[in-house]
């Protein structure tokens, strides 16, 4: 009992602690943003409830992801709302011993929408241009990209773990111009969390938004058709692509759109592994 109220004392006082360094300003926000502090003692800690106990994350080979420096982590993206990204982050902090910052390069989309736009800035997300990429590669920060975009986040269930197309594969030439590892990551269970069953069309050009979607839930039950299913989740993280050799060929397309496919076909390669070891997505 008294380990207990000890326990519950440092939270307590941890807590007052970081209240009043919010109170009087006392705390550090980066170049783009970033509130590290903030991240850690709000954010992390609403997400790892989702992450350990509603999608019961696994995460495998984070040896893969450097200790230190910069590196492009390169994933798949689905699930209709992007969950995918902050289970990613929390992986990263959670699992890898340097505990490191993933920092997400997001559409601009994003930083338009009131409130996501500050909590998404706040997190340590940044606008995907190629400035604030060399920046943070720069710093040695680790950045998180999902090529397939809202490709990858609106398609279809009946689509569900088959890659989109990676655009203009732009995340390549920033690695080679960078001389920056990408490191392949594969993530299986965001598709179940919100089944795209459907798209209504007029409403998503109505709000200005890629798509509206229509799941089993939403926008049947309302609100409460936004609580993500509780499917099983699983990470992965392929060994890293050493760019180096091609980092004078940048601006040639050849060589960008071969280093692109093969990082497509080694994640498609890993989403499919992972979907062996994970039969039912709803099985503990």
């Amino acid at each position: 009992m008294d380990d207990l109220l000890d326990e519950w004392d440092a939270k307590v006082a941890t807590g007052l602690a970081f209240l009043r360094r919010r109170l009087i300003g006392q705390y550090e926000v980066d170049d783009f943003g970033f509130d590290a502090e903030l991240t850690e003692h709000v954010f992390h800690p609403v997400l790892r409830q989702l992450y350990k106990h509603w999608f019961r994350t696994e995460v495998f080979d984070t040896k893969h992801v450097p200790d230190e420096g910069a590196a492009l982590i390169v994933a798949n993206h689905s699930g209709t709302i992007a969950l995918d990204a902050l289970m990613l982050c929390l992986a990263v902090h959670d699992e890898h011993p340097a505990h490191r910052y993933l920092r997400l390069l997001a559409a601009d989309l994003v930083f338009r929408l009131p409130l996501v736009s500050e909590v998404a800035r706040k997190s340590g997300a940044t606008l995907a241009c190629n400035p604030d990429v060399d920046r943070l590669l720069h710093e040695g920060q680790l950045v998180g990209v999902f090529p397939e975009g809202f490709k990858g986040v609106g398609k279809h269930y009946s689509e569900r773990y088959k890659l989109q197309r990676f655009g203009r594969a732009g995340f390549v030439s920033v690695a080679l111009r960078n001389r920056t590892p990408i490191v392949p990551t594969a993530i299986v269970g965001a598709e179940e969390t919100y089944p795209l069953l459907g798209n209504i069309k007029p409403l998503a050009r109505l709000l200005g938004t890629p798509y509206f979607p229509v799941t089993p839930t939403f926008p049947w039950l309302g609100p409460a058709g936004l609580v993500p299913l509780p499917s099983k989740w699983m990470i992965r993280f392929g060994e890293p692509i050493d760019t180096t050799p091609w980092s004078d060929q940048a601006d040639d397309p050849a060589v960008v759109f071969n280093l692109a496919d093969q990082v497509r076909e080694t994640i498609q390669g890993m989403l499919h592994d992972l979907l062996k070891l994970r039969p039912d997505p709803f099985q503990e």
